[in-house]
């Protein structure tokens, strides 16, 4: 409950009325219940006339309200009666000035009868609003504060800006309950978690339907990491977890250190839980101990899907991890697809985290990719160092690859490339599987020099970027997608096939079949040197009783190209379904390609088990 200055209750003893009548109401009749009825006969009948804003609180709360429950039937004495009766109008003033309502008006009418009736008719007046609102914080952060500590400025200015119960607003108890537990809370996240409020105080002047908040804060010490415990560890190395936490001993303990400490964690698929705990209670709080719990992923994993697409059609998949080879701290991953378009092999070899967020690795791919005018059969080893963080993820690698083209008309390309690259995902959105608001950007430079046979031999230089951008609208909620690249080369050198560029697919332009929007010759689809798609879709949920499935309209456009002099955005556009699972999206669209006026099914569902 909120504190109240002790100056206004007298105010509030004069204001409303209340006023007991003991007859009968016109419809009322004599005669009393048959003995084997008494029993399950209520025992007073409650009516309320007042505004929603209120009536629903009163049929809730009020003692008379809950009486025919409690009595469970027993015959209440007169006496009793008369007594909540009496009680009523202070309740029920009690009641609505949790609600901001401070001079009510209260009539209480009590009817005889079997079983008696009361009638209580509320008028709650105006609601009290918010005139004034002071906000004083004391100890080290408004120390901080003062010597021009950046952290701390911001902290202050932060909790002040987070206040809900604004000048001007309703003012409602759970509200203003509710502001200042979130207020504290902010407080602790900053790392001072021993923040408490010293005082709070709404000064109520129910004459002007006005509240007056004041309200004084303790920051009480900062919290600085120290010792950091780690329980859980049977396999892997604590060197690693701390590798992970990647905080300095003195650092402060904010709440987001700790989440994105939690988070790592979580993501380096060591662990299958995670919490990281500071220690709230610790006599120094400059060196308050954080500890991290942890439980451990099986050594090795294997994992066997079947899946579906309208681009690849059905596929088989084998996934196999092993979280720690030759008892060193490196994870193995190697997966497998065999499918009617789509046969490839992927695997890496990685260290666990090093300091700085690094990893270390060396990887391999082979693939080979049927499309409905050649064939790419491609062969690539990697090494390089990535560094994963909460919002970004960066990786340099140097890249040697080799692929084959085999066309319908038994002509063949043989191309190479040795290059060196690096490529960033940079993100900020409210939910990684799921996001309905932020944007994703994923950009890659490399270059190096390429060969190929028909062909000559030169350097080449390759950039891409694509962002996805999410918004809600209400009950709407827009996408928006553009990607862009260019393969800058002579016009005599072919990089391998991956390196280049092709459209067109559920994940590119919908409406056409995959990678088929590209330079064409002889009805023969060739990668391009330059690429530009883009996307809108608006989706909402479809039914109330089911929030994860939701439609959508969407429009595409896009195209690779072997030059920009070349390019001619195709255009599709359509409908579809999709259902937000916990792994991700399940979709499906049906599209029209506007260039070849066909219409296509764009599947993606997936079961692994």
């Amino acid at each position: 409950m909120r504190r109240l200055c002790a100056g206004w209750l007298a105010c509030l003893s004069l204001c409303g009325c209340a006023a007991v009548n003991r007859e009968p109401p016109a419809a009322a009749t004599d005669g009393a219940a048959p003995p084997e009825t008494a029993a399950s006969a209520p025992v007073l009948t409650l009516r309320v006339e007042a505004p929603d804003t209120v009536r629903e609180l009163l049929e809730r709360q009020l003692d008379l309200a809950r009486l025919p429950a409690l009595a469970n039937g027993r015959t209440l004495p007169p006496r009793e009666l008369d007594r909540l009766v009496a009680a009523a109008p202070d309740q029920v003033r009690s009641l609505v000035e949790t609600e901001g309502f401070f001079t009510p008006e209260i009539v209480v009418q009590q009817f005889a009868g079997e079983p008696p009736v009361v009638e209580l008719r509320v008028d709650p007046g105006r609601r009290a609003r918010v005139r004034a609102l002071k906000i004083e914080i004391q100890g080290p952060l408004a120390e901080a504060r003062q010597r021009g500590d950046a952290d701390a400025v911001d902290g202050d200015a932060a909790l002040r800006e987070g206040w809900s119960l604004e000048p001007g607003e309703p003012f409602r108890n759970a509200e203003w309950a509710a502001a200042k537990a979130a207020a504290i809370a902010r407080l602790r996240a900053l790392g001072y978690a021993r923040a408490d409020w010293t005082s709070t105080l709404a000064r109520v002047d129910a004459t002007a339907h006005r509240v007056d908040l004041e309200l004084v804060a303790d920051s009480g010490p900062l919290f600085r990491t120290g010792t950091l415990r780690i329980r859980g560890l049977k396999m892997h190395d604590e060197a690693t977890v701390r590798n992970i936490a990647d905080f300095d001993p003195g650092t402060p303990a904010t709440e987001k250190l700790l989440l994105d400490v939690q988070e790592r964690l979580q993501r380096s698929g060591l662990f299958t839980t995670a919490s990281v705990q500071l220690d709230a209670r610790a006599a120094d709080p400059e060196r308050a101990t954080i500890t991290i719990r942890l439980a451990e992923r099986e050594r090795q994993e294997a994992t066997f899907g079947l899946g579906i697409s309208a681009e690849v059609g059905p596929r088989g998949t084998v996934e196999h991890v092993h979280r720690r080879v030759f008892g060193q701290a490196l994870t193995a991953r190697n997966a497998f697809e065999l499918g009617r378009v789509r046969r490839s092999w992927t695997g890496e070899l990685s260290t666990h985290t090093l300091p700085g967020l690094y990893r270390n690795l060396v990887g391999g791919a082979a693939e080979r990719i049927e499309s409905s005018t050649d064939v790419v059969s491609s062969l690539r080893l990697r090494l390089g160092r990535a560094q994963e963080t909460p919002r970004i993820d960066r990786l340099v690698y140097v890249e040697a690859e080799r692929s084959l083209r085999e066309l319908d008309d038994g002509t063949s390309t043989d191309s190479d490339a040795l290059s060196l690259h690096y490529q960033g995902i940079w993100r900020r959105v409210d939910n990684m599987l799921l996001p309905t608001e932020g944007w994703v950007f994923s950009g890659q430079v490399g270059g190096g020099r390429a060969r190929s046979d028909p062909g000559g031999t030169g350097p080449f230089v390759r950039a891409y970027g694509r962002l996805a951008a999410y918004r809600p609208f209400g009950r709407w909620y827009g996408s928006l997608r553009v990607e862009a690249g260019e393969v800058f080369a002579r016009d005599d050198v072919t990089p391998p096939d991956s390196l280049l560029f092709r459209a067109g697919g559920d994940s590119s332009v919908r409406g056409y079949e995959y990678r088929s929007l590209a330079p064409t010759e002889d009805d023969i689809v060739y990668g391009g040197k330059v690429l530009a798609t883009a996307s809108v879709e608006i989706a909402r949920p479809i039914l109330a009783r089911m929030p994860q499935l939701w439609g959508a309209v969407f429009v595409d456009a896009g195209r690779a190209a072997e030059r920009w002099q070349d390019y001619e955005p195709a255009l599709g556009y359509g409908v579809g379904l999709r259902y937000r699972s916990p792994i991700g999206p399940l979709s499906i669209d049906v599209a029209r390609g506007q260039e070849t006026g066909n219409v296509r099914l764009h599947l993606s569902v997936g079961v692994t088990f």
